[in-house]
This record gives C-alpha cells, structure tokens and sequence, in this order.
C-alpha cells in the first residue's frame, strides 16, 4: 500500500487536493493521511473544517510514496509554518513531492525546483530564497512533473493529479477515461498522451 500525506494549513485551497487524494484513495488504495501545524483542526477556504490524522511535525517520512504540499493564503504570510526541511529531505529519500499553488513556494524555498523542470502560479510566485531554478520555470496552464517533482497553478488540479499519478507510475485505461471526463476536454484517444497533449495546446 502507497502512504501518501498532504499538507494542510488554515484557510487551504481544498479543490486543489481532493481529486488526487480522492482518486488514490478509492481508486488505487492509497493510505491517505492529512497533517497540519501542530495537529490542529484546520479550516478550507470554503469553510470545510478538517481535523488532520497528524501533526506535520510527527511525519515519518520512512515507507512515504508522496509528500504532497496544498495551496492556501498562509505560504504568502509571516504564519507559513516552516516546512522546507521536510520538504527536501523527503525528496531525497526519493518520495515525489508535489506543491499546487502557493504550495509551490514551500518546494521552491526548499531547493527542490533547482533542477527540474516546474511551474506555479507566476514566475514571481518563485522568486524567493533558496530558489535557483528560474530558467527552468515553465509558463503553462497544467500541471508539470520532472524527476518525481509535481508542481501546478492553483487552476490545475487535474493535471496535477495525472502528473502524480505517473510520476508513481500509475496508468491504465480506467485513469485515462478518468482524467478526460474531469478535464471536461474532447479528445479523440483516451490515452494520456493525447491528455497531456491536449493541456499543452491550451496553453
């Protein structure tokens, strides 16, 4: 079984995770587990109030598949609980991290953007200490992985979770149906080839 934990702070963007977690959960079997600063209940921008199975203080990251950091006003803010350590160190242990949003900032800040290909809600979203990667940014609508590092616009969220899901080197053609009937694209080949290709032409 893949263990999977999102990052989740007060005032989270909670469309922006839901499809991944949702789909690795029933679909694929994942344990799924949600942490927040100090454990404490959360709520979305949506006013969902979340109690989380952890502190993010208390993540283990031994047999973690995918650390994923959600979006949400706090990584703009002096309140950003400081993640980075853990963000870097469970990509080298070779977990995928993945940043939607202004979850983006945490994985910039932690370095690992330096040297894969990434995007965010802007160029300038980036622009932060502990960032280097600024020529490899990528200025497009969906979701981009490289190397096991999924990053995505806040207005991604289905590309975000395809390019998870492979970067864990989940596929089939159950996914590829999945993926097309949420994008709400018309494309002639469920392949996700033909997905990815189809956000690439958006942009």
């Amino acid at each position: 079984m893949k263990r999977a934990i999102t990052i989740i702070t007060d005032n989270f963007s909670d469309w922006e995770t839901a499809l991944i977690n949702s789909s690795a959960r029933g679909y694929y079997g994942f344990d799924v587990s949600f942490a927040a600063p100090g454990g404490k209940p959360v709520i979305s921008s949506s006013g969902l109030m979340v109690t989380p199975h952890l502190a993010v203080e208390a993540i283990q990251l031994e047999r973690l598949e995918l650390l994923i950091v959600c979006g949400g006003t706090i990584w703009q803010t002096p309140q950003a609980p400081n993640i980075t350590g853990l963000v870097a160190a469970a990509r080298a242990q070779g977990a995928v991290v993945a940043g939607i949003c202004d979850g983006t900032r945490v994985l910039a800040q932690a370095g690992v953007l330096n040297r894969v290909r990434h995007t965010s809600n802007s160029a300038a979203n980036l622009a932060l200490p502990g960032y280097a990667g600024a020529s490899l940014y990528q200025d497009v609508p969906h979701a981009v992985g490289d190397q096991g590092v999924v990053t995505a616009p806040g207005t991604a969220p289905v590309s975000f979770m395809a390019e998870i899901l492979a970067a864990l080197g989940i596929g089939g053609a159950d996914l590829d149906a999945y993926l097309v009937q949420h994008a709400a694209t018309a494309i002639p080949s469920c392949s996700r080839h033909s997905f990815n290709n189809a956000w690439r032409r958006r942009g």
